[in-house]
């Protein structure tokens, strides 16, 4: 299915006024969009890569299709919880999800596998097996109750981040206090304080890559939302992630707004302090009552304002105070066999080397990548997760792998464009390749000399499709630091100009889909939670 509200720029003539534009189309500003959809605004979402969705979206080459960054995504199966309630609501009901089933992460160390089972008390009783000490047993049930304790703290610090300056003024330090006792400490530290196992440290650190920095780097808190999102199990959009901007982009339109695709803005304008419209990269002026950025913030602050207004509200200044996230390698592999035939299950491999010190093993692989070990090599098979896969690409199979990779190792390319940046590059990517390759048959044997199709991406390609200036896939890094940042909300010191996306709330779907709800209440003045609840009752009660 095709949304007939995602048409391109080039090709779509603007003809009606708009009561607000979203710079960005992944699913925080699509989120956004949809909601205020829903309260009245008709509202024109402008993405400058040719296909919607942000990191939601999907590519496809020789007649295979691969998520770039929906590989799993937790809590949406569960009725009335928050992820759950705005997917319905942003989707009008029609996006539907598949569980991976009772083991979604195995947590490998050399040849040694540790399961993650979906479940609160089923996680611990297998963690238990795994560390059968009575000291050790003590440790994860402690770990779990400080998991969902640092989770539930989250929730007035970042509702406070949709409040006016002068109410936050008021009450901000009073809502932020509650979280702030966990994001100030790194994740390693939490995990000392209640065991001096390392292994069952290692093991509890084992989903790090999806929030992008190890152990000793992270703040406790991003770790805790991480781990109690995927508590209960991991889920796959049915139809592949692709159907979140269809569906979105439906409610979107039926509002009277629309989604352009190849429509590159250069320039917020912005009048006596107020954000008026955007400049496209053709020159093309668009006006809109107010703008929201979806963008991320260095690329706002960064780029988009004009100089005279970073310099006036010293947006340079807060910039430094913040670091891009983490950059990757994305090693996207087809098959000319059916997921039986490979025999390919659901759950995701998080693959180490036999060593648990996730601090050390990154360090080491940065300082020497080619006598070290990958840190983390992900594997994800979205194939075996999504049901509706067979009958979109019967007889064929698709696997993903990541791992971490600076920017810095490609920057001497940097100049150069998309699929012509020379011999050297495509030599380096080879090696990479077959690197990641090799990690892959190691634990599915039976796919070697099957590999139809591979295509590696690199620092540079995110760079060149979703517009981060380092490649980075998570936004900010997730430093204590990070959540001492008071900017980083919705309101911006520019009348009329809002944030919304990963870097307001956390990195991952979940992250920026809530920033998508805080923004459009922002703007709305409403409690939208509430009602978005309700709504989704009343559509569990029709079913």
């Amino acid at each position: 299915m095709k949304s007939s509200y995602i048409k391109s720029y080039k090709q779509h003539k603007i003809t009606q006024s708009y009561d607000g534009i979203v710079i960005g189309s992944g699913i925080g500003g699509l989120a956004t969009a949809a909601i205020l959809a829903k309260e009245g605004y008709k509202i024109l979402v402008l993405e400058r890569h040719y296909t919607a969705g942000g990191f939601t979206h999907v590519f496809k080459r020789r007649g295979y299709e691969w998520d770039v960054g929906i590989h799993y995504i937790g809590e949406v199966h569960r009725p009335y919880t928050e992820l759950s309630c705005l997917f319905r609501y942003i989707s009008d009901n029609q996006l539907e999800w598949a569980e991976m089933g009772e083991v979604y992460d195995k947590i490998i160390f050399g040849k040694k596998v540790y399961e993650y089972h979906k479940g609160k008390e089923a996680f611990k009783k297998q963690m238990k097996i795994y560390f059968p000490a009575p000291k050790d047993q003590d440790a994860i049930d402690e770990y779990v109750d400080l998991v969902y304790k640092a989770q539930k703290s989250g929730r007035m610090f970042f509702a406070e981040k949709a409040l006016p300056k002068a109410v936050s003024w008021l009450t901000g330090s009073r809502m932020r206090k509650a979280m702030l006792e966990y994001s100030k400490k790194t994740t390693i530290e939490v995990l000392r304080s209640i065991t001096d196992n390392e292994e069952l440290i290692g093991v509890l650190c084992g989903q790090y890559g999806d929030y992008g920095m190890a152990p000793s780097k992270s703040s406790f808190i991003i770790h805790a939302m991480v781990a109690k999102h995927f508590m209960n199990g991991g889920n796959f959009p049915v139809g592949g992630s692709s159907r979140i901007a269809e569906t979105v982009s439906e409610v979107i339109g039926k509002g009277g707004g629309l989604v352009l695709t190849n429509a590159e803005v250069s320039e917020i304008l912005i009048e006596n302090g107020t954000a008026t419209g955007v400049e496209m990269a053709d020159g093309r002026i668009l006006k809109a009552p107010m703008i929201i950025s979806n963008a991320g913030v260095f690329n706002t602050f960064g780029k988009l304002v004009p100089q005279k207004w970073r310099k006036k509200y010293q947006l340079p200044e807060k910039l430094r105070e913040v670091k891009p996230s983490v950059a990757h390698l994305g090693l996207y592999l087809g098959f000319k066999h059916s997921v039986e035939e490979l025999g390919l299950k659901k759950a995701n491999y998080w693959i180490y080397p036999d060593n648990y010190d996730h601090d050390t093993n990154v360090k080491n692989y940065l300082e020497d990548p080619d006598n070290n070990p990958f840190p983390v090599v992900y594997i994800s098979f979205p194939a075996a997760k999504d049901p509706d896969w067979s009958n979109r690409y019967p007889g064929k199979a698709t696997i993903d792998i990541i791992t971490l990779a600076p920017h810095e190792w490609f920057t001497k390319w940097e100049d150069t464009r998309w699929k012509k940046r020379g011999e050297d590059y495509d030599t380096f990517k080879e090696r990479l390749t077959q690197r990641l390759l090799k990690k892959l048959y190691e634990f599915e044997p039976q796919l070697e000399g099957k590999l139809d199709y591979y295509e590696l991406s690199t620092p540079l390609s995110t760079q060149h499709f979703c517009n981060y200036r380092k490649g980075e896939i998570y936004g900010i890094d997730h430093s204590p630091h990070r959540y001492d940042q008071t900017f980083l909300r919705v309101h911006t010191p520019i009348k009329k100009l809002y944030l919304t996306g990963q870097d307001i709330v956390s990195c991952g779907i979940g992250g920026a889909l809530a920033a998508g709800m805080l923004t459009a209440a922002a703007i709305t003045k409403k409690d939208l939670s509430t009602k978005i609840r309700k709504a989704a009752s009343v559509e569990e009660k029709m079913v």
